[in-house]
């Protein structure tokens, strides 16, 4: 079996539950990301995205030197479990967005390259699940798989593709949403979110109101936000959406209004892709903005 197989089986089997919780049906290949180790090329420090309460494991094909792992902020993550080939980590809030942290491993034989370096990065909601590492030379099922991937990401760029130019080449307002398929004869279903939702406590802005909204094969959220008194231009970048068993849907797109009106007030629409059934349960949205750290949370988010 290929390490890639067998580090997702094992992740799987040790940490079920939090491999829910941050997996993204929009993952490459059941969500792992693989690193070459060429001896004959100067080290360069690998990026991995971290993000607080969510679990990323780095997998090697080689045995680590477990007391020389070199860990800059260890005592600012949750969780470090340094075993003989891999390092699992869980930051906690005290890492700030954007902050880089420095980890360090060496391997117990004689082979080059001796260590490796890594960037370990905050983002305010997203984490890379499995980081593979290898020194060795693959075989060939290792290429045949790495094909496999590259086709399957293939053709989710062909179907994105084919969406945007169905969109483009639509007619705009309701007949645009007819036409592709994105509303049917029920129309659009709206709902008042603002009695129901919670919102994480530390965020920069306060919600004046929240919609949800369902169509055939979509879902909307619509926040109203205040900025307090002195506050800095904030501005939304991105999103998700997660349900509580951790899959995500698919984020279509981010819209607002305009980054600091006059009035301090400010709308932000974030636009998914979701059948009737995916969009059940109830979700958390966390919004985050395009220049800095500041993050957006909103729990017990349903679509009607």
């Amino acid at each position: 079996m290929p390490l890639s197989a067998l580090a997702v089986l094992l992740f799987l089997l040790l940490f079920g539950g939090e491999v829910r919780a941050q997996f993204s049906p929009t993952s490459t290949g059941m969500g792992a990301r693989r690193v070459e180790l060429a001896p004959e090329e100067p080290p360069k420090a690998i990026e991995v995205a971290i993000s607080p309460g969510l679990s990323s494991a780095l997998f090697f094909d080689s045995e680590l030197v477990q007391e020389s792992v070199d860990f800059e902020g260890r005592d600012r993550f949750s969780l470090v479990d340094i075993g003989r080939t891999t390092i699992r980590l869980i930051p906690s809030e005290r890492i700030s967005s954007g902050e880089r942290l420095r980890l360090i491993v060496r391997f117990r034989d004689e082979s080059a390259p001796a260590s490796a370096t890594f960037l370990l990065v905050m983002h305010p909601a997203k984490a890379e699940l499995v980081v593979e590492v290898y020194r060795q030379k693959r075989g060939v099922e290792s290429y045949r798989e790495e094909a496999r991937e590259a086709r399957a990401e293939a053709h989710r760029y062909r179907e994105e593709l084919a969406r945007l130019r169905a969109e483009r080449n639509s007619p705009g307002g309701l007949a645009g949403l007819i036409s592709t398929g994105a509303m049917n004869p029920h129309g659009v279903e709206g709902r008042d979110l603002l009695k129901a939702i919670t919102q994480a406590a530390g965020s920069p802005l306060a919600v004046r109101n929240a919609y949800g909204y369902r169509s055939a094969r979509r879902v909307a959220v619509e926040v109203g936000l205040d900025f307090p008194e002195g506050a800095r231009p904030w501005t939304a970048r991105d999103a998700t959406l997660r349900g509580k068993s951790g899959e995500e849907l698919k984020i279509l797109q981010v819209w607002q209004d305009t980054p600091v009106p006059s009035e301090k007030f400010i709308r932000v629409v974030i636009e998914a892709e979701a059948t009737a059934d995916a969009a059940r349960g109830i979700f958390t949205l966390k919004l985050w903005e395009a220049n800095g750290p500041r993050t957006v949370t909103l729990g017990n988010v349903t679509f009607p």
